[in-house]
């Protein structure tokens, strides 16, 4: 079911986007249900969008088959401008090996725009486990192979794809459980009845002060702004793992330069404003930017990146 909300149809608060572009109504496709994160971000950060551009940012949910529906109907899209979509690893990276077969090609069919912010996911461990940090929780993986169970929000997730990596990179047997939804990891890991779990900050945070659940470490590049005193995966041992929740808006392949320009300088602008950057972290998700090269090369990058977790895991889907 398709949903469009009317989110901004002010005058434009900058100089960026003048002249003959915009002058209808933008189309923001965001590839799940609302209500989720990809949604709420959406919904934050299209109103300010529309401000700079001096047009109406409509957002229009097309959920579906992981998130491709969506990245679908953008690569689709007449390359005007008009139709952009704000995608997440698993349509614009993972599902490229996860699938059988995608509908686009998110290299080849889609120009990129820019990043614009994380979510970060969190390594955490019931509090039976004997481990405080990650070297640790692998040395007890290690003398006992294949008797811890981790907890993901779904199969083919960012997710349990972490967990997948990190049995890749450190050569630990981390046996994968996955859940229909956060919420429902979140309930067994407190029960004790998984182990371990891969999962975001902000549905795992509530839970930290109540001796359950212990956080060993976050999955990204640098540390978490709301958990700044909790060390990285890598800095903890496994040089080089990266792992993120991150979210990026793509155009049509095609999009004249100039008007992809625009949208990056407008949406760059939009991700330092005080106020969306405060709104975002209230709900976890911390703002970032790039150019459209840098999030072209980002996403070249993390193709082979994950199809070689999900080969070696065994992953992959068919739909």
């Amino acid at each position: 079911m398709i949903g469009v909300t009317v989110l901004a149809a002010l005058a434009p608060a900058s100089g960026i986007a003048q002249g003959s572009y915009p002058t209808k109504p933008i189309r923001l496709i965001v590839p799940f249900a609302a209500g989720g994160s990809t949604d709420s971000l959406a919904r934050i950060v299209a109103p300010e969008l529309g401000r700079r551009l001096g047009q109406t940012v409509l957002v229009d949910n097309r959920a579906g088959a992981g998130g491709n529906i969506g990245i679908d109907a953008v690569a689709k899209a007449d390359p005007d401008g008009y139709t952009i979509g704000l995608g997440s690893p698993g349509p614009l990276v993972v599902n490229v090996t996860l699938m059988d077969a995608l509908p686009y090609d998110p290299v080849k069919d889609l120009a990129p725009i820019a990043l614009i912010a994380d979510l970060p996911i969190v390594l955490v461990v019931h509090s039976s486990v004997p481990a405080n940090d990650v070297a640790s929780l692998i040395a007890a993986d290690k003398a006992n192979p294949g008797n811890l169970f981790f907890a993901s929000a779904g199969t083919g997730t960012t997710m349990h794809l972490s967990g997948e990596l990190l049995n890749v990179m450190a050569g630990t047997k981390l046996q994968h459980v996955p859940y229909k939804g956060t919420g429902l990891a979140i309930t067994d890991l407190l029960a004790g009845r998984v182990q371990v779990g891969f999962l975001d900050l902000p549905s795992v945070g509530p839970h930290l002060d109540g001796g359950k659940v212990k956080i060993l470490a976050v999955g990204n590049r640098k540390r978490a702004l709301s958990a700044p005193n909790v060390p990285t995966i890598a800095e903890s041992g496994v040089r080089g793992y990266e792992t993120s929740g991150w979210f990026g808006v793509v155009a049509p392949a095609r999009v004249p330069p100039a008007i992809l320009k625009s949208l990056n300088e407008a949406l760059v602008d939009v991700m330092a404003m005080p106020e969306i950057r405060s709104r975002l972290l209230a709900i976890g998700v911390e703002p970032t930017s790039s150019t459209p090269e840098q999030f072209g090369q980002f996403i070249r990058d993390e193709i082979p990146k994950w199809a070689k977790v999900i080969e070696t895991s065994g992953s992959k889907v068919k739909r």
